[in-house]
């Protein structure tokens, strides 16, 4: 879980210690803003998280990356909080700083704050999600636009030892069960049902839908 945005604070500092706190109580592991930290799942992998908002600098992500590069992480998720909100395009911001994170070592890096979907890419073998849009978000019980999706990537250890991500599987969803309101109960779009296409497209840049 990423505590790096602009939402942690809604029910002031109370709720935030409260929130790490049930994290704590549940073992799920978070990172908060321009801070690092390591998760060792059942299996042994030690995925290292780092996350930022807003304000980036490409040396505190350089030396962030680095850093959990030498606690040991043998997988690095970069959670960024950034972007325009509403927009289905990533800008020339989000670009710079998501390569600059890969170049420095990262394998992933994934985007939050549009709350929309916005394009996937592929960059020197590693993936960049520039906004997964929302999930189950309480802030809008009537959002103008409920396709998200959750994403899979494969995670393998080879017989050397070695780690690399590997296949992808993008499941559409929809963020509520109700048309009409959202319920916070996302669902999964249907092969057949339009949006299914229509999330395709807009993780690879082929929508050409209103902002």
């Amino acid at each position: 879980v990423t505590l790096a945005n602009n939402h942690v604070e809604d029910f002031g500092a109370a709720g935030y210690e409260n929130t790490k706190r049930i994290l704590d109580e549940n073992g799920v592991a978070y990172v908060e803003e321009d801070k690092t930290t390591i998760f060792v799942t059942e299996s042994g992998l030690r995925i290292g998280l780092y996350a930022d908002s807003f304000d980036f600098r490409q040396s505190d992500i350089e030396e962030n990356i680095a850093s959990l590069r030498e606690e040991g992480a043998e997988i690095i998720i970069c959670a960024f909080h950034w972007g325009t909100e509403g927009a289905y395009r990533h800008n020339d911001k989000q670009a710079r700083y998501a390569h600059a994170a890969i170049d420095a070592g990262a394998d992933i890096v994934w985007g939050n704050h549009p709350h929309v979907l916005q394009e996937m890419e592929e960059y020197n073998g590693k993936m960049i999600f520039y906004s997964l849009g929302n999930f189950s978000f309480g802030g809008n019980k009537h959002p103008s636009d409920y396709d998200s999706a959750v994403v899979q990537l494969q995670v393998i250890r080879e017989y050397d030892g070695t780690v690399r991500t590997g296949e992808l599987n993008i499941i559409p969803i929809r963020i509520s069960s109700d048309p009409d309101r959202n319920n916070y109960q996302p669902i999964l779009y249907s092969q057949e049902e339009e949006g299914y296409q229509r999330v395709l497209d807009k993780l690879s840049g082929a929508y050409t839908g209103a902002n």
